[in-house]
């Protein structure tokens, strides 16, 4: 039986300067973006669209999905596999390109995992089950774009 998972996020323009969209420097890109019983994200354009620099933008909201949703994955996966993680931290980049027309997409993420496991003994399964953690990502099933992984993995005890 396949399950069926809805999710229900409201966004709300919070970005009306007193003109609405009369043109395109009348108004600001924030908004706020909400689901119940969870904290408010505030978010904004990316500053190279006339956003603002110290609020998520949909881009960045992009990447952190993709991180987070292999992340989940990878420590499930680790935890059945008998690989006891202890640390876990990724600095993830996407790339996206501007079309002539304005538009643009993105042609790649590329995940930086640092992984510590508990012994060295750990460390080759440790890394082979990112590829096992992509494969299963909701996310990463979603996009049409690769992704791309560069782990690496410490033991804590030698």
């Amino acid at each position: 039986m396949n399950a069926h998972h809805v999710y229900k996020i409201t966004v709300k323009w919070n970005g009306n300067k007193g003109e609405g969209t009369l043109n395109y420097g009348a108004y600001e890109r924030s908004h706020t973006i909400s689901t119940d019983h969870k904290s408010d994200i505030t978010g904004s354009s990316d500053p190279a669209f006339r956003g603002d620099k110290t609020k998520h933008n949909p881009e960045e909201l992009l990447v952190s999905s993709i991180l987070a949703c292999h992340m989940l994955w990878y420590l499930h996966l680790c935890s059945e596999a008998g690989v006891i993680v202890t640390d876990f931290s990724d600095n993830a980049t996407g790339t996206m390109v501007e079309s002539a027309n304005g538009s643009g997409y993105f042609t790649e993420v590329t995940l930086n995992p640092v992984i510590i496991v508990k012994d060295v003994s750990m460390i080759a399964k440790a890394i082979a089950l990112h590829k096992t953690a992509n494969e299963r990502c909701f996310i990463a099933n979603s996009v049409k774009f690769p992704i791309y992984h560069n782990p690496t993995c410490k033991a804590l005890y030698q």
